[in-house]
């Protein structure tokens, strides 16, 4: 079995539906969602604030890939477009796979290109880091060290209080 911390966001069209069906293409991997958090827009700020949240996911016969597969296929069924040109750019959904553990509870480290784990920027990421701390806050982002002390540190604690929860929307899971 693997368990993993899925970082979703959205900024454009009905953000909260596309995070609403992110989640409900997740299934019976979801195990918790976190809350909703309004956030300005990171690393080019030319677009409007986003919807984020995190969801911690576990299946027993998933591998890291297939929580990348998870990711990109809850992108495309949103309609999520890549441009080259405007890598953080608006996206109507954004499904980050931040970190993995194995069945023994031991972290997955990948320096793969296309599945780094844990996400190598994910430490730098309020927006990542407070709602991964609603559904564990005792977490430790793999490499980097507890969740709390991540984000009450320079630069993210300026970054954090640019974060506005939004107890108005919620997403919903089955589970």
């Amino acid at each position: 079995m693997t368990r993993a911390v899925l970082s979703i966001g959205s900024n454009l069209g009905d953000r909260l539906a596309h995070l609403r069906s992110a989640v409900a293409g997740l299934g019976d991997a979801v195990l918790v969602v976190s809350g909703v958090y309004e956030t300005p827009p990171w690393g080019d700020t030319d677009q409007p604030a986003y919807l984020n949240a995190a969801v911690l996911v576990a299946d027993p016969a998933a591998t890291p890939r297939d929580w990348l597969e998870r990711a990109r296929a809850a992108e495309n069924a949103a309609g999520r477009t890549r441009d080259p040109e405007r890598r953080f750019g608006p996206r109507t959904l954004d499904v980050d796979v931040i970190a993995v553990w194995d069945d023994a509870g031991q972290p997955v480290l990948s320096d793969d290109p296309e599945l780094t784990l844990p996400h190598p920027r994910a430490h730098l990421r309020a927006f990542v880091l407070r709602p991964w701390i609603d559904i564990e806050p005792h977490g430790r982002l793999p490499g980097h060290g507890w969740l709390t002390d991540l984000l009450n540190a320079e630069p993210l604690a300026g970054d954090a209080l640019e974060l506005s929860p939004r107890p108005d929307l919620a997403i919903e899971s089955d589970t």
